[in-house]
């Protein structure tokens, strides 16, 4: 029984998709859901440049959906995208690449959306790995108007430490088994964020949507940086189009949700609690900055009514994240079971106080602290209740008791002033949003341990 096959049986949407058996050298598998895209090829065109130094296989799954009740330009787009995607694929063969494209416009009204299709093509990526027993297998995602470098397959295949299981062979069966594919005592990642950076000056799009994601941007990374000051453990971004996951985690976790917006979020949360996420910063995903309003929320939407409204962007106050740092570093008193909680909180700003009442932080810790043997177990219980959405509902409560969201140029310029209080280790750019980000877009190249936790 392959690892899959459980996972397959209890949770999968759609029985197998692809009739040949997977290249014995299929080391990752890139899944591109498609809605209304007219330009496809622009993504296929940058995965097909992708270089191959070492000796792996790669596939590209693509399924091109849309409810069956969608608006008749979207279901004849979807057509026209499916019949380009097959005369581009006919017309470019790859000795390392094998592309699969499926037209689906069968989703009913609760399955639409980009995580269904998503899970129907991450579970396609499980299988197939699943034939090859090969639990490292790695599943990345794309979105369809997304593009990557050069090194994209090759940089994943590293930074997962995959190699293949022996001498490569030209066949397309099976080994009978992977056990040699990473290298003796290394840990790989369970999953990981890949790099992104959307194109902040071009032809291709107005100056109104470059200025517009430049402040979309911004708010992401300082938002991340944000979180990560508190001293909080799994603060990673959780942008669709650029995750990675290996197949047997993928698995064991329960698969992609089949949320129509917002799946990355919830599904990079419930891998990250596991302790063992990562970023892969060697290579990076181009996201496309164009307007869109697809879903109730995202990159595309937020482009969409800056544009309209052409007005300075906000976002979170940072008085809220300095509150959670506080707290946060009292987790070893938390963990004394001599220490009173209502105590220690009174110490505690009293907006922050209101809002752990409310969510019956004292009953939560004390069901920690009886199930916890060990600071080290106390620690992975805190974290899971007090998980990235328990946060953004406080940063919720917050804006709502009198810490409205202010400009993110003021955010971002606060943020770096804690970061570097002297500042003579960061320039300083005024509210520049432009030079605010490529200073932040610096500071994550650093990776998570900018602030130590």
């Amino acid at each position: 029984m392959g690892f899959a096959d459980a996972y397959l049986r209890k949770a999968g949407l759609r029985e197998a998709l692809i009739e040949p058996e997977p290249h014995s050298g299929l080391l990752i598998s890139v899944t591109i859901p498609v809605y209304n895209e007219s330009r496809l090829e622009r993504c296929l065109d940058s995965l097909f440049q992708c270089t191959f130094s070492s000796s792996f296989h790669a596939e590209v799954l693509l399924l091109i959906n849309a409810p069956a009740d969608a608006p008749a330009k979207v279901l004849e787009q979807n057509l026209a995208t499916l019949e380009a995607c097959r005369k581009w694929i006919a017309d470019h063969p790859h000795p390392s690449m094998d592309y699969f494209v499926w037209l689906d416009h069968s989703f009913g009204k609760k399955e639409a959306g980009v995580g269904t299709a998503r899970k129907i093509l991450m579970d396609e990526a499980a299988r197939r790995f699943g034939m090859l027993d090969r639990p490292g297998g790695i599943i990345a995602c794309m979105d369809a108007d997304a593009t990557v470098e050069k090194n994209y397959l090759e940089a994943l295949v590293r930074h997962f430490q995959l190699r293949l299981p022996g001498p490569e062979t030209k066949g397309t069966k099976a080994p009978k088994t992977d056990a040699t594919q990473t290298d003796p005592g290394s840990n790989p990642p369970d999953a990981c964020s890949i790099r992104f950076a959307h194109p902040l000056k071009g032809e291709e799009y107005s100056e109104d949507v470059y200025g517009a994601i430049v402040q979309y941007e911004l708010h992401l990374r300082y938002y991340l940086q944000s979180l990560r000051s508190t001293g909080f453990p799994n603060a990673y971004y959780t942008v669709g189009s650029s995750m990675a996951v290996r197949a047997d985690i993928y698995c064991l976790e329960g698969g992609m949700n089949r949320r129509q917006a917002g799946e990355d979020f919830y599904f990079i949360q419930k891998i990250a609690q596991r302790g063992n996420y990562s970023e892969c910063n060697t290579t990076c995903i181009i996201p496309s900055p164009r307007p869109s309003d697809r879903v109730p929320f995202g990159t595309g939407l937020a482009v969409s009514r800056l544009i309209q409204d052409k007005e300075v962007l906000s976002t979170y106050h940072p008085a809220p994240f300095r509150m959670l740092q506080g707290l946060f570093k009292q987790l070893e008193t938390f963990y004394n079971p001599k220490s009173d909680p209502e105590s220690i909180m009174k110490g505690l700003p009293q907006i922050l106080v209101d809002f752990l009442k409310e969510q019956q932080f004292s009953k939560a810790l004390s069901e920690i602290r009886s199930n916890s043997a060990s600071i080290a177990a106390f620690r992975k219980r805190f974290w899971r209740w007090f998980h990235m959405f328990r946060i953004m509902k406080f940063l919720h409560f917050a804006r709502e008791g009198g810490y409205p969201d202010v400009p993110v140029n003021q955010a971002a310029t606060e943020l770096l002033k804690q970061i570097d209080p002297s500042g003579e280790g960061i320039p300083s750019v005024g509210d520049n949003a432009l030079k605010l980000l490529l200073i932040y877009r610096m500071l994550d190249a650093r990776g998570p341990t900018l602030f130590p936790r």
